[in-house]
């Protein structure tokens, strides 16, 4: 049943120019044929603007159905992927959680070893204060028996001090 741009623009969803546009471009071949002034259109030269326009009128049921198909295929591919992302936010966030617990254990741990390590340290100065006030006491003791009284001494006894310049003698 030959069809006239009209129709055809109207069927499409385009202007009459677009088609007389894409008759324009199409081959010599494949030009429709003229009836006095108008164009008309048999179903090859429908065929022809629609596959020049990017339209398939043979094919838009089945390829509806294969994109659906295709469509579900993606749509449970991301939701697979979707699901394996969600399992592996929850492994990190578990990760995370022993990683701060860990950092909590050694930053108690640091803290710890740093009070006992002053504990030590003033236990050890404790202990030393302690063992050198009694050696300081017998070392007194042995320097006062070793020297003499001052008062048995005579004040001969004590070295007269030398005058440096010897000019005279």
């Amino acid at each position: 049943m030959p069809k006239t741009i009209r129709e055809l623009a109207d069927e499409l969803g385009v202007s009459k120019q677009r088609i007389q546009q894409i008759i324009a471009k199409l081959s010599a071949s494949k030009t429709p044929n003229k009836e006095g002034n108008r164009y008309v259109l048999n179903a090859q030269d429908v065929k022809n603007i629609k596959d020049l326009m990017g339209f398939d009128n043979d094919k838009s049921s089945t390829s509806e159905s294969t994109n659906r198909l295709v469509d579900y295929d993606v749509y449970l591919d991301v939701i697979d992927s979707i699901k394996e992302k969600d399992e592996q936010i929850k492994i990190l966030l578990e990760v995370q959680k022993q990683t701060q617990n860990l950092l909590d254990q050694q930053q108690r741990l640091a803290l710890q070893d740093k009070q006992l390590l002053e504990e030590y340290k003033a236990e050890i100065k404790d202990l030393k204060a302690l063992t050198m006030a009694p050696h300081d006491d017998g070392e007194k003791k042995m320097a006062a028996q070793k020297q003499p009284e001052p008062e048995h001494s005579t004040p001969d006894s004590q070295p007269k001090p030398k005058k440096w310049w010897r000019f005279g003698k």
